[in-house]
């Protein structure tokens, strides 16, 4: 009785330890809602430019302590901005959304921006990212995922 009791024990002890070791490393999509990724701004855009306002829009906004997390998408003609508020500053969003959009627009005047504190457009943004690098998507098609979700940020307001 005692061997059939510890064979078994040894086995769930085996069975669970072997299923949390070994997991492949999760995209960023799959964790953001509990991590923060902190993702590389991206551009989707046929010109070339010399220096990208992507990265320095993305400085601009590490220095806000209402937010800890930001995605940005810099396109032709627009910049999506995507971010994640801090727990106590929810209360706040609509107001962190308007001096966000009042500073970048202040900060960078001959760009025109699309701030939104959603996370479904966050959560796109990243995985928009994510097929780039993986060279799923083309950059066309990027264009058109980016594109919608200018349109899905544009329909909730």
């Amino acid at each position: 009785m005692i061997k059939k009791i510890l064979v078994s024990v040894l086995l769930c002890s085996m069975l669970i330890s072997s299923g949390c070791s070994n997991q492949p490393s999760e995209k960023k999509s799959n964790v953001s809602l509990v991590k923060k990724t902190q993702p590389a701004p991206i551009e989707i855009t046929y010109k070339k430019k010399e220096k990208s306002i992507a990265f320095q829009v993305r400085e601009k906004m590490k220095k806000i302590n209402e937010i800890y997390d930001v995605a940005i998408i810099e396109g032709d003609h627009k910049i999506l901005v995507s971010y994640k508020v801090k727990h106590l500053q929810r209360f706040r969003m609509k107001k962190i959304e308007k001096d966000l959009t009042k500073l970048l627009n202040k900060e960078f005047p001959k760009h025109s921006f699309v701030v939104s504190s959603d996370y479904k457009i966050f959560l796109e943004a990243i995985r928009l990212k994510e097929d780039l690098e993986d060279g799923n998507i083309s950059n066309k098609e990027a264009k058109k995922r980016f594109e919608k979700l200018i349109k899905l940020k544009k329909e909730m307001t």
